[in-house]
C-alpha cells in the first residue's frame, strides 16, 4: 500500500509539473528602438518585469529591440495582428490613414506633457476608436511629450521654415509642415540620424525624448520650442498584442495581462516620455547647442498658420463618416481634464 501511495504521489507530482510547464509561455515583444532608448528601458522593461512577477514567473517577456524579428517599423502593427510577434510597440502614424479617429491627438498645439495626454488618449480610444484596433488586443495607447524642431540652421521665426526639408513622423504632421511652409519628408524614427547626416533632410520633428538614442544633439545644433504648455504636435503610439497569443493564455494569466493593460499602463509609457524629455534637453544643453524658445507672439503666428490642419482633417474624415469636430472637442476636453489633475 505504501508503494502504491508513493507511486500515486509521484504520478500526481509529474502531472502537476507537466501542467505547470504547459501553462508557462514566452511572449515575444518587438519594437523599433535600441534597448537603451527611453521607452524600451523605462517603460517596456518595467512593464515586462511586472507582468513576469505577477504571473509568478509563468509568463516570460522576451524583448526584441531594433526590429530584430525582421521587417520594417511600419509593419509592426500587422506583425501583432498576424502573429509574427506576440506584442509590439509602434507609432500609429507609420501606417497612414489606418487610424483616422486616433489622428485627432496629432493635431497641432493639441497637448503638452505626455502622461496626462496619454491618459486622455487612452480614455478617448476606449470610448471612440476601439474599432480601429479590432484586429489586436490593445494593452495601451499613449502619446509623446511636446513636439519641437531640431535643425541644422536656426529656426527662430515662421519664415525660417520656408522650403526647409523637415522630417515628419505621420500623415498629420506632414500636413502641418506643409501649412508652415516646409517641405515634409516622411520617415520613421530610426532613419533620422542618417538622413540628417547625409543632408536628405535639414531638420526633424521629434520630442526631446528621442534625441539621446539618435544622437541628434551631435548632428544638429539648433532646437526650436514654443511658448505655453502645448507642443507643436504629438504622435500616437500603441502597445498591441496578438489576439491568438492572448486567447491561448489560461484565465489566470489573461487576468495578469488585463491588470497590466489600460489607463495605468498608458500613464507609465507617458511618464517615461516626460522623463526622457528632461534627459534629451539636458544633453543638448551640455553640448552647448542653441535652444530657441519662441515667445508668445511668435508662437501665436505658428498656431494661426497651423490651424488649417484641423479643417483639412475634418474634411478628410467626413468622407469616412466620422464627425471630426465632435471627436476633436472630446479630445480637447479629455486633455484639459487630465492636465488639470496633473
Amino acid at each position: 500500500m505504501k508503494l502504491i501511495n508513493k507511486m500515486m504521489a509521484a504520478a500526481i507530482g509529474i502531472f502537476a509539473w507537466h501542467a505547470a510547464s504547459a501553462a508557462e509561455v514566452t511572449l515575444r515583444f518587438h519594437q523599433f528602438l535600441p534597448p537603451q532608448a527611453t521607452i524600451p528601458s523605462k517603460a517596456i522593461t518595467p512593464w515586462a518585469a511586472k507582468v513576469e512577477k505577477e504571473s509568478g514567473g509563468r509568463i516570460k517577456i522576451q524583448q526584441f529591440p531594433s526590429m530584430q524579428l525582421g521587417g520594417k517599423a511600419p509593419e509592426l502593427f500587422d506583425q501583432a495582428k498576424d502573429g509574427v510577434a506576440d506584442i509590439v510597440w509602434t507609432v500609429l502614424g507609420y501606417t497612414p490613414g489606418r487610424f483616422p479617429k486616433s489622428e485627432v491627438f496629432e493635431l497641432p498645439f493639441n497637448s503638452g506633457l505626455a502622461e496626462p495626454a496619454s491618459r486622455a488618449f487612452q480614455e478617448y480610444v476606449q470610448k471612440n476608436a476601439m474599432d480601429e484596433f479590432k484586429d489586436v488586443k490593445v494593452i495601451a495607447v499613449h502619446v509623446h511629450g511636446p513636439g519641437l524642431i531640431h535643425s541644422k540652421d536656426p529656426i527662430t521665426r515662421l519664415e525660417d521654415m520656408k522650403g526647409v526639408k523637415v522630417r515628419g513622423g505621420s500623415r498629420i504632421v506632414n500636413i502641418m509642415l506643409e501649412q508652415l511652409g516646409a517641405t515634409p519628408v516622411g520617415m520613421p524614427v530610426p532613419a533620422i540620424s542618417e538622413a540628417l547626416s547625409k543632408g536628405v533632410i535639414s531638420a526633424t520633428t521629434i520630442p526631446w525624448e528621442v534625441v539621446p538614442a539618435l544622437k541628434v544633439q551631435q548632428i544638429v545644433h539648433n532646437h526650436t520650442g514654443f511658448a505655453g504648455d502645448k507642443g507643436l504636435y504629438t504622435q500616437t503610439f500603441v502597445v498591441a498584442m496578438n489576439k491568438g497569443a492572448y486567447d491561448k493564455l489560461p484565465a489566470d494569466l489573461k487576468k495578469v495581462i488585463d491588470a497590466n493593460s489600460g489607463m495605468e499602463t498608458a500613464a507609465l509609457f507617458g511618464h517615461a516620455m516626460d522623463e526622457g524629455d528632461k534627459v534629451g534637453l539636458s544633453l543638448a544643453q551640455k553640448a552647448g547647442n542653441k535652444i530657441y524658445m519662441l515667445d508668445a507672439v511668435e508662437t501665436q503666428t505658428w498656431r494661426r498658420t497651423a490651424a488649417g490642419v484641423r479643417g483639412i482633417w475634418y474634411k478628410e474624415v467626413a468622407t469616412k463618416g466620422i464627425d471630426g469636430p465632435k471627436l476633436a472637442a472630446e479630445a480637447d476636453a479629455l486633455i484639459d481634464k487630465y492636465s488639470k489633475k496633473k
